[in-house]
């Protein structure tokens, strides 16, 4: 009876051993990952006596490709391969469209993001996901200054300010960490949660579960509580909300296969021309990115 005991404790413990895993990125030098991201966000404030509503649609292919593997991270460099920017208005109308591949001559918006393509920045990837450290990105904020064709110093300044909140090497950090960040430290099983956070002008603190394991992929299901701040020269924004996202991952990389980003927030924004009114501000958004095998 003794052995049987010891046999069945011996079979428990290590199904439960087996039904874990050490979800991770598990990358490998010169392997090329190539990704589609799309994105819509819809803004509207709420004025005296109308709404105003702006749609910002984002589309972009971005190259991983890995530079080199660490003990405890990798060295990746991304490189925009595609970026097109719309933006519209129900009151103003079409404000920006912005095709990158389709520079044209002395547009400086079409020559700005041109220039974006092609050009490497580095990353510095955790094992969990969490990116280290950014590099380049500043560069290539004055690269996108310098072909914008200004003369005036004082408008440049303006410009690289505000370029660096969307393609400093910080704020790209703060961007792209939304889509790695998504491992826990310790080996998980399905149905297991953890946590973490990442932070800039989106704070999100995220509880992540495993819904499925398999030999080849593991879904992940994410809940978070957001805090959004953005501050321009031109309108500040606080808005509070949640945020909802679904992970397919390749179990032997670690790399996704497709991410699904839903967001909605409310809060407050400050017009600057409009003094120091509060209007009532919402943000719904949705992000995609799908691993392209082709």
């Amino acid at each position: 009876m003794k052995q049987f005991y010891t046999l069945l404790f011996s079979i428990f413990f290590l199904g439960g051993v087996y039904g874990q895993t050490s979800l991770q990125y598990n990358l490998k030098k010169d392997e090329i990952y190539v990704v589609k991201q799309e994105a819509q966000q819809i803004i509207t404030q709420e004025l005296e006596d109308t709404s105003h509503v702006l749609t910002n649609n984002i589309d972009g292919v971005l190259e991983f490709t890995v530079l080199d593997e660490g003990e405890n991270d990798y060295t990746i460099e991304l490189i925009f391969k595609d970026l097109n920017m719309k933006m519209t208005s129900n009151l103003q109308g079409e404000l920006m469209n912005v095709k990158a591949k389709e520079a044209v001559e002395g547009d400086m918006q079409s020559m700005m993001f041109n220039s974006l393509l092609g050009s490497p920045v580095n990353m510095r990837l955790s094992k969990n996901g969490a990116i280290l450290e950014v590099a380049g990105g500043d560069s290539l904020v004055t690269k996108m200054v310098n072909t914008a064709g200004l003369e005036d110093e004082f408008t440049m300044n303006i410009m690289r300010e505000s370029l660096k909140k969307e393609f400093g090497s910080e704020a790209l950090s703060d961007s792209y960490e939304q889509m790695t960040y998504i491992y826990s430290d310790s080996p998980v099983g399905a149905g297991d949660t953890w946590q973490n956070e990442y932070t800039g002008k989106l704070n999100a603190k995220n509880t992540w579960t495993l819904t499925e394991l398999t030999d080849d992929n593991a879904k992940i299901s994410g809940t978070a509580d957001v805090i959004m701040k953005i501050e321009e020269p031109a309108v500040t924004m606080n808005l509070i909300g949640t945020q909802s996202t679904e992970i397919t991952t390749d179990v032997d990389s670690g790399f996704i296969i497709k991410m699904s980003v839903e967001g909605s927030s409310k809060g407050t924004s400050i017009m600057a021309q409009m003094g120091n009114q509060e209007i009532p501000t919402t943000i719904q958004s949705t992000i995609t990115y799908q691993l392209i095998t082709e």
